[in-house]
């Protein structure tokens, strides 16, 4: 079988957790006998090449309907679907937060794709999508897929009720890579060491953490870089934090291994996760860990680890002080190393291909 996959042309350029997914699940379905090319940018590559085309990120549809409107292979998409509903609640980015309450989460996703075309960002090449708008795009790739791969039931239950879909689905989960983040390792864990591994933004939190550890004898190491459009708010962190908060650029995943090891916490507070994929890496690695309910992070986490309101301080607070006088959820670590790894994810995804493809005939 071979495959073509097709992702926002910013894939590499600003990497993030579809990435991750991306690259791994190519590399185990090869061993499904599964041969997968993947295309980010340039001129449009020859379809027919190949028995199904695989997007990601169903919150770009115009960059999806530019290759369906001809497509005669079938497809499957990764929904990877994010909510950015929080900007209602959030001081952090008032602009943001004035046009969501104003236009809902469909009208941002518009003002956000408009914005990059017109800045030369991330050009919009079907261009119906401007009189279309987001959810009319959105459903229309989703209804004409062959199946939709969401991470979780969680994720494709918000997707049917926010479009009124019936589609045929099939959840492919997120994982983590035990080759590179091992045990074998010699390390210290250090006591009162909080981290955090994220891109920097708004939806992140990253700046209602830097304010929870602010006078504690807790150390802080936020890991990663500031998202493009958001340098303003990672400036906002800067100013916040205190001499026990550490900024480290983003770094590879090898060298992040060291990290996970000596930290005692890893705490994403964030407004949206589908999956957090840094905090099963961080769990797996030994790590306490404390998320926000908000998303999809109870369909992998479930009730093992301690869960804090994202617009509280004194509940990330709260939830931090809870993890450091708990201990390592083995049961969680279990739980990952038995259901949440990238072989299992494109065993699924293969499944899924399947699936499709019998539909498809």
């Amino acid at each position: 079988m071979k495959v073509l996959f097709i992702t926002r042309s910013t894939l590499y350029t600003i990497p993030g957790g579809d990435t991750i997914q991306m690259e791994f699940t190519a590399k185990h379905l090869l061993e499904h006998g599964v041969h997968v090319d993947i295309h980010c940018d340039g001129e449009l590559p020859n379809y027919s090449d190949y028995d199904l085309v695989h997007f990601f990120n169903s919150t770009r549809p115009a960059a999806i309907l530019k290759h369906t409107k001809n497509l005669k292979t079938p497809y499957v998409v990764s929904t990877i679907y994010s909510d950015y509903s929080f900007y209602k609640y959030s001081n952090d980015h008032l602009l943001m937060s004035f046009l969501t309450k104003s236009f809902g989460i469909d009208g941002i996703e518009y003002f956000k794709s408009t914005v990059k075309h017109i800045l030369g960002q991330d050009k919009i090449q079907y261009y119906p999508y401007f009189w279309l708008g987001q959810k009319k795009c959105v459903k229309k790739v989703l209804e004409n897929a062959a199946c939709l791969l969401p991470n979780s039931v969680s994720e494709y239950n918000r997707l049917s009720t926010h479009f009124g879909l019936n589609s045929r689905y099939h959840v492919v989960p997120n994982g983590v890579d035990f080759e590179k983040f091992n045990h074998d390792t010699e390390y210290k864990r250090r006591s009162g060491q909080i981290l955090c591994v994220a891109l920097i933004e708004p939806r992140k939190n990253q700046l209602r953490l830097i304010k929870a550890v602010t006078d504690t004898d807790y150390t802080l190491k936020i890991i990663g870089d500031p998202a493009p459009n958001h340098m303003d708010y990672f400036r906002r962190c800067k100013e916040a934090a205190g001499d026990n908060v550490e900024f480290i650029s983003r770094i590879s995943q090898d060298k992040l291994a060291q990290h996970y090891l000596e930290s005692e916490i890893h705490a994403m507070p964030s407004w949206f996760e589908t999956t957090g994929l840094a905090s099963l890496e961080a769990a797996y690695m030994g790590c306490k860990v404390i998320v926000s309910p908000t998303g999809d992070v109870r369909d992998y986490l479930e009730e093992m680890v301690p869960y804090c309101d994202p617009g509280s301080v004194s509940s990330i607070k709260e939830a931090i002080d809870l993890a450091s006088k708990g201990t390592v959820s083995q049961e969680l670590i279990d739980l990952i190393v038995s259901r949440y790894n990238w072989r299992m994810a494109a065993e699924e995804t293969y499944n899924a291909y399947k699936k499709a493809l019998s539909v498809a005939r």
